[in-house]
């Protein structure tokens, strides 16, 4: 079963590079449990829209797994690779614990 992964793009100019990184990025992250979720939406944000600034750039990431609430996660940087990078480490550990937390109930 393969993980439905939506991009959306806010104030971010929509890259194929930026893309693949992050298809790639959640894949790892959810490679041990990948049967649990069926969507994964990915917000990308400059909240500064290019203009200069610390950590302006955001990734939050939803999954969704089947018959429950979505799990979000989020991080803020100065470069979007590592941000993103970021995001999946947090999601990976959100994932997780949402397995154990339902594998003993």
């Amino acid at each position: 079963m393969t993980i439905q992964v939506q991009i959306h793009w806010s104030d971010v100019e929509k890259s194929d590079a930026l893309g693949e990184h992050i298809e790639k990025q959640i894949a790892h992250a959810l490679r041990h449990h990948e049967n649990r979720f069926t969507r994964v939406d990915v917000h990308v944000h400059d909240d500064k829209a290019g203009r200069r600034g610390d950590a302006d750039k955001r990734c939050v990431i939803e999954a969704r797994p089947a018959g429950a609430d979505p799990l979000a996660v989020e991080d803020h940087g100065e470069e979007f690779y590592a941000t993103v990078a970021g995001a999946a480490k947090k999601l990976e550990r959100a994932a997780q614990h949402f397995v154990d937390r339902h594998r003993t109930h």
